[in-house]
């Protein structure tokens, strides 16, 4: 009953709010105004009329109140809330897809790194890129560097560099001794009490994904024929506990489980050192 009170107050404001207004306009327009009251009357209808107009917003302010309120909520919703839960459901982790590895995007993530950094590469072609950033990852903040690399016996290093030539393309050879010679120049950089934050390790098996990690965050791509994995689409995912983000830490963990530590001091006779 209230309402309806309320809405038929609203529309009888509004058509009178009108109606003053047309007739204003009218009388102005024949001059009557001027002979019913000379110099007063249009400020006095002028006032009512505003009066009229502050009364109806007054009536609607509650519920003016109500629609901001669900403003807010769907706002939240959508950022915190909906995007969160389609990305974890339906998206099963995915934030987006990059056409090539966003190289100054991981370096940002590298300086605001809170916890770690991880690579799963058979070599890592773009190091130079961001080697700096790793030692200053773990000299300023003591965050944790993990690196997965190929052996550089390996067969599979053998059929990675045809699978890269075999297209005609110059994609470049598999070069992991060139990704050692890098960290062994982190491994320099970073301050002695600090070395075992940098952790390398070399592996024996098929290559699935190549990954590059920090905390939460990964970059995942693909060893394509004939193109480098930085080179490929990456898909970068969000959350090692949704389901993608869990598939590729699992694959991380596998292969670090099975590699052997390179000791960066002197990793020739370290690698030597490892059975094959």
């Amino acid at each position: 009953m209230g309402n309806g009170f309320r809405y038929r107050a609203e529309r009888i404001s509004l058509g009178t709010m009108a109606a003053a207004g047309i007739a204003v306009l009218v009388a102005d327009l024949l001059g009557w105004l001027d002979k019913m009251a000379p110099g007063g009357t249009l400020p006095k209808i002028t006032l009512l009329i505003l009066s009229t107009v502050t009364l109806f917003l007054l009536m609607e302010f509650d519920r003016l109140k109500v629609l901001d309120n669900i403003n807010r909520q769907i706002s939240g919703l959508t950022v915190d809330g909906l995007t969160g839960e389609l990305r974890r459901g339906h998206y099963l982790g995915v934030v987006q897809v990059h056409r090539e590895f966003p190289e100054s995007a991981f370096i940002g993530l590298v300086r605001a790194a809170r916890r770690e950094v991880a690579i799963l590469q058979t070599w890592i072609p773009n190091l130079g890129s961001f080697q700096s950033e790793l030692a200053n990852a773990v000299n300023e903040r003591q965050i944790e560097v993990n690196i997965l690399l190929l052996h550089p016996s390996s067969p599979v290093a053998g059929l990675r560099d045809e699978a890269l030539r075999s297209t005609g393309q110059r994609a470049g050879a598999v070069d992991v001794d060139a990704s050692l010679r890098s960290l062994e120049l982190v491994h320099r950089q970073i301050a002695p009490e600090l070395r075992d934050k940098l952790r390398v390790r070399v592996y024996n098996s098929l290559p699935s994904i190549a990954v590059y990690k920090v905390d939460e965050r990964y970059l995942v791509s693909s060893f394509l024929h004939g193109q480098l994995a930085i080179a490929s689409t990456q898909t970068e995912i969000d959350g090692c506990d949704t389901l993608m983000g869990g598939e590729v830490q699992r694959e991380l963990d596998t292969l670090w489980r099975i590699g052997h530590d390179v000791d960066l001091g002197d990793w020739h006779r370290s690698i030597d050192s490892i059975n094959q």
